[in-house]
């Protein structure tokens, strides 16, 4: 009887312990639900973001996934966790994931040269030709500068295809020898996703979606041609104006394909990259046969060194940045992360991933969302690294308030001066020029302007202004990026003459390579 009688009080306590934990666990969610929603609501309020999907795995489960906003400001059509947003970027480790495949299939080795699978592919140098080996598409060591050819890919769209970026890439001269450090690239991962499709039979689109969506049920992810209207909720991009965000570039009725789709052009859910997140932390018996351990890791190994900006010292404690297969690797806080971003014009996303927490978090966003995507990338990842209720969207903010307002002056002219250019100043240089891997522009007389126009890059095209002594282009669209200045070279014995470009703001988006750019004067305007 006594022995019943404890055991009963026994029953009565440890049953009174677990309910104490429970209730303590369900304060703890909902706590952490709190701080996860005051960071959230904080960044699109500071921000003023047309729409945000924000979502949080911890130790392999998703506890937090939000959406809110409008696909198009003032539409009213909400942002889902369900909705498309462009990745850009991050669809570099899409890439790396289609490639690892075939080589664990036999197909491929990461040391095969490229040139074994794509006998046209040339560099500058034929040694680099030679010598450049799959790997090397994807870890930004090629010695070409900074973005070099990217105004092949953007801005869309335009009709270059991925023949000509292949081709293009003998045109483009490097800046540094190979393998010798980091500069970001582009058109090699294009080239990337051309050595997949030839090894894996089959375009690069449809390599993606049964290699990578339909086997890890990315159902909602999309690549290539595909109807809007069947894909449901689709955000578009936005830029910041005086009366608020404007939606650009609104898609039509049918998506096309773009010639980036390797290096940016998937698009997918928030709760597609959740699933796509906890794959590399948690990976099933399933996924692990989908992709083996060892390509895994592969993937996740430091093949190049990357810059360490201040910020990431003062911020994060980092001490090492590296980049592997499509991710960048760094340690924060005295932890491992696996991280990518993705920008593109009106779109920034974020997967970060804390292997050893089976953690991570992504933020997809659909407007001008550059500080808003660095403030809530520092912020959740002190959620989990440096837990401090001070540290939150306001302390980042502030702090990179200040690195901007410490940055020093400007370095953009002062343009506000400029003037239609006058014909008979260009008499001499107007007629038709072409630059190797960009092809031809027209330089010619309409009216009384001076108009400036690509023939492969139709958004490229504008009217000629002069600022003192200088010539730039004022594009006709306003939401190209950067404005370049023209500088023409008289011929000389032997010599056509020539015109360059550079960035009005030196300090401007790499990818308007205008500085690549050389220009050979080859017929009239006639």
């Amino acid at each position: 009887m006594r022995f019943l009688v404890a055991a009963a009080w026994v029953a009565v306590l440890t049953g009174g312990v677990a309910f104490e934990a429970i209730a303590a666990k369900t304060a703890a969610e909902s706590r952490d639900q709190a701080v996860l929603d005051r960071i959230f609501d904080d960044a699109m309020e500071r921000y003023g973001l047309p729409g945000m999907a924000m979502g949080v795995i911890e130790d392999g489960e998703v506890t937090y996934a939000r959406a809110s906003g409008e696909t198009v400001a003032g539409s009213g059509d909400p942002v889902t966790p369900a909705t498309l947003f462009k990745i850009a970027s991050n669809s570099k480790a899409m890439t790396a994931a289609v490639l690892a495949r075939q080589v664990d299939a036999g197909k491929l080795r990461w040391d095969d040269p490229v040139v074994k699978h794509l006998p046209q592919f040339r560099m500058h140098d034929p040694w680099v030709t030679r010598e450049m080996q799959v790997r090397d598409l994807l870890i930004h060591n090629s010695g070409l500068p900074e973005g070099a050819g990217d105004l092949m890919l953007w801005p869309e769209p335009n009709h270059f295809d991925r023949d000509d970026i292949i081709a293009g890439l003998a045109h483009l001269k490097p800046e540094r020898s190979f393998r010798s450090g980091y500069a970001y690239d582009n058109l090699l991962y294009v080239v990337a996703g051309e050595v997949a499709a030839a090894v894996g039979g089959k375009d690069y689109e449809s390599l993606v979606r049964s290699e990578l969506f339909e086997p890890l049920g990315l159902s909602d992810c999309r690549v290539g041609e595909w109807s809007r209207d069947e894909a449901g909720s689709v955000a578009q991009p936005h830029m910041r104006t005086d009366e608020g965000n404007v939606a650009i570039r609104v898609d039509g009725e049918t998506v096309p394909a773009i010639t980036s789709a390797a290096a940016g052009g998937v698009r997918c859910s928030l709760d597609d990259m959740l699933a796509w997140g906890r794959n590399w932390l948690v990976p099933t018996r399933e996924q692990l046969r989908w992709l083996s351990s060892k390509q895994r890791e592969a993937m996740w190994t430091p093949h190049t060194i990357l810059p360490l900006p201040r910020r990431s010292r003062e911020w994060d404690g980092t001490h090492i940045r590296a980049y592997g297969y499509g991710w960048r690797l760094a340690d924060v806080d005295g932890e491992w992360t696996v991280s990518h971003t993705g920008t593109l014009s009106g779109m920034y996303s974020v997967l970060m991933l804390l292997p050893d927490r089976r953690s991570g978090f992504v933020v997809m966003i659909n407007g001008n969302g550059s500080a808003a995507r660095t403030v809530l990338t520092s912020t959740l990842l002190k959620y989990f690294t440096r837990r401090d209720e001070t540290v939150d969207v306001a302390h980042y903010a502030g702090l990179l308030e200040s690195d901007r307002s410490g940055a020093g002056a400007s370095r953009v002219p002062d343009t506000s001066s400029r003037k239609p250019a006058r014909v008979l100043d260009l008499q001499a240089y107007l007629g038709t020029w072409r630059d190797p891997w960009f092809g031809e522009v027209r330089l010619c007389r309409q009216d009384d302007d001076v108009r400036f126009v690509s023939s492969k890059s139709p958004r490229l095209s504008g009217r000629l202004m002069r600022v003192r002594e200088r010539h730039l282009v004022e594009w006709d669209d306003s939401t190209v990026d950067l404005e370049p200045w023209v500088d023409f070279k008289p011929p000389g014995p032997g010599r056509s003459a020539r015109m360059t470009m550079a960035k009005v703001d030196p300090d401007g988006d790499f990818s308007s390579d205008y500085e690549d750019l050389d220009f050979v004067r080859v017929g009239g305007c006639g």
